[in-house]
C-alpha cells in the first residue's frame, strides 16, 4: 500500500508541478518532452527521456539482465545442490539468527543474503542483484503471507539498500576522468557513510521488529567488519588512485573468478551433475528477469516524470532559499540534487554527480560531497521495485519508511563529513 501512494504521488505532484509550467510559465512544449523526449535528441532542452522512451530503456535493461541473472543463478543452483549454500549459512548462522530470528537454522537463504552482501561489499553489482533475487525467492518461500513482505525480507532489503561498500570504484574513475587532483579523497568518506548507512539500517528495522542488538555475537561480528574495515582503510591510505584502481579490480574481478572455480571444484568432488544444475538455475533467471519488467516499467516511468517534470529543480531551489534565510553555510545545497535523485535512479545520479563537476569544478566541496552520496548508498525505490516485484510482494509495510530514513542518516553523515575532511 506505501508503494502505491508513493508511486500516485510521484505521477501526480510531477503533472502539477508541469501544468504549473505550461499554463503560467509559458513552457508550451514540456507536456511534449515528457511524453516523447529522448535525451540524446539535440533539440531536446530538458536532455532527459520522456515515458515512451523509458519503457523501453526498462524492458532493455530488463533484457540485459537476463544474461546475468541466467549465468549467476545457474551458479547458484550448482552450489546449492553440491551443499555450498548450506555451508555458508552454518557459517554465518550464529549472526544472521540474531538479525533473522524467523528464519530456520541453517535455511539456504542466508547463504545467499551473505552472498549479496559480499558482492556489494566489493563493488560487484552484476553479481549482486542475482544472489539478492535469489535470497529474496528463498525468503518467500518462509513467508506465510505471500503478498505481504515478511519481517527477514525488509530486515534484508534494508540492509541490502545501505549499500554497504568497501571501494566506490566508478566515483574514482569519474573523478580521475574530470581531471580532479586527488581523486581518492573521497574514498574514507564513502565508507564511512556507509558503514553509519547500514548500521542506521540495522538499528531502525531492529527496533521496529523489537530485535535486542546487545548480544555478544552480534557485538562481535560488528567489532569483527569495523576491523576488517579499519585494516583496509589503513592499507589503502598507503596506495595513490592507479594503485586503489588495481587493487579494486584484482579484488573484486578476481573473487568472482575465485567463487567460479570453487562452486565447480566443490560440484564435481561431490560428483554433481554440473551443467543440468546450472541450466535449472539458468533457467529460473530468464523467467525473475520477465517477471521484474512490470514493476521496473511502473517505477522508472514514474521517475521520469519526475525528472522531466523539474519538480527536483523546484525542491533543490526550495531547500537553498531556507538555508539562505537562516544565514547558514550553503555550499552543500549544490551537492544535493544527486543526494535526491539517488533513491530514485542510479544513472541519473550518476549523470547529476558528473554535471556538479562540470558546474562547480571536480575539486570543489560540492563536487566531493556528490562523489560521496553517489558512492554511499543504492536505488531505494530501483530495489524496491526489482526485489519485491520478483516475487509478487504487494504491500511493503514499512521497508520503503525505513529505507528512506536510512538514506537521511547517510546524507546527514555525509554532510556532516564531507565539512570534516574537506572543510
Amino acid at each position: 500500500m506505501a508503494l502505491s501512494r508513493i508511486w500516485s504521488a510521484f505521477i501526480i505532484v510531477a503533472i502539477v508541478v508541469a501544468s504549473i509550467k505550461c499554463f503560467f510559465f509559458g513552457q508550451t512544449d514540456i507536456f511534449n518532452w515528457m511524453v516523447i523526449g529522448k535525451a540524446d535528441d539535440a533539440a531536446n532542452p530538458l536532455k532527459l527521456d520522456g515515458i515512451i522512451q523509458t519503457c523501453w530503456v526498462s524492458v532493455e535493461l530488463c533484457l540485459k539482465l537476463i544474461g546475468i541473472l541466467a549465468l549467476f543463478m545457474g551458479l547458484m543452483s550448482i552450489a546449492e545442490k553440491a551443499g555450498g549454500i548450506r555451508l555458508l549459512s552454518r557459517i554465518v548462522g550464529p549472526f544472521f539468527s540474531k538479525l533473522f530470528p524467523d528464519i530456520p537454522k541453517g535455511h539456504p537463504s542466508m547463504g545467499h543474503m551473505i552472498m549479496n552482501f559480499s558482492a556489494n561489499l566489493l563493488g560487484l553489482d552484476n553479481a549482486a542483484t542475482p544472489f539478492g533475487l535469489k535470497a529474496m525467492e528463498s525468503l518467500q518461500e518462509l513467508n506465510p503471507a505471500k503478498d505481504t513482505a515478511s519481517n527477514a525480507q525488509i530486515m534484508f532489503l534494508c540492509l541490502h539498500a545501505a549499500g554497504l561498500s568497501l571501494i566506490p570504484v566508478s566515483v574514482i574513475a569519474i573523478r580521475a576522468s574530470q581531471n580532479a587532483s586527488n581523486p581518492t579523497d573521497v574514498f574514507i568518506p564513502c565508507l564511512i557513510v556507509t558503514f553509519v548507512g547500514t548500521m542506521a539500517a540495522m538499528l531502525i528495522v531492529s527496533f521496529k521488529q523489537q530485535i535486542n542488538l546487545f548480544q555478544p555475537v552480534v557485538i562481535g561480528w560488528i567489532l569483527g567488519l569495523s576491523l576488517i574495515i579499519a585494516s583496509l582503510v589503513l592499507y589503502i591510505r598507503s596506495l595513490n588512485a592507479a594503485g586503489i584502481q588495481s587493487f579494486s579490480g584484482l579484488l573484486s574481478n578476481g573473487l568472482i573468478l575465485f567463487i567460479f572455480f570453487i562452486i565447480i571444484l566443490g560440484a564435481l568432488y561431490k560428483k554433481i551433475d554440473v551443467f543440468d544444475a546450472f541450466i535449472d538455475g539458468a533457467k529460473d533467471g530468464f523467467k525473475t528477469a520477465i517477471n521484474i519488467i512490470p514493476y521496473l516499467v511502473g517505477m522508472l516511468v514514474a521517475i521520469s516524470l519526475l525528472r522531466t517534470s523539474g519538480t527536483f529543480d523546484v525542491v533543490i531551489n526550495g531547500i537553498k532559499s531556507v538555508f539562505v534565510y537562516l544565514g547558514t553555510d550553503t555550499r552543500f545545497v549544490e551537492g544535493l540534487p544527486t543526494a535526491l535523485i539517488r533513491p530514485l535512479s542510479g544513472g541519473a545520479a550518476r549523470g547529476m554527480m558528473v554535471s556538479t563537476m562540470e558546474t562547480y569544478g571536480a575539486d570543489s566541496f560540492a563536487s566531493r560531497l556528490s562523489g560521496v552520496f553517489q558512492g554511499a548508498s543504492d536505488t531505494t525505490f530501483y530495489v524496491v521495485a526489482v526485489y519485491f516485484g520478483s516475487v509478487q510482494i504487494k504491500n511493503t509495510r514499512y521497508a520503503i519508511g525505513a529505507m528512506l530514513l536510512a538514506d537521511l542518516v547517510g546524507v546527514c553523515t555525509a554532510i556532516g563529513v564531507c565539512y570534516l575532511f574537506f572543510g
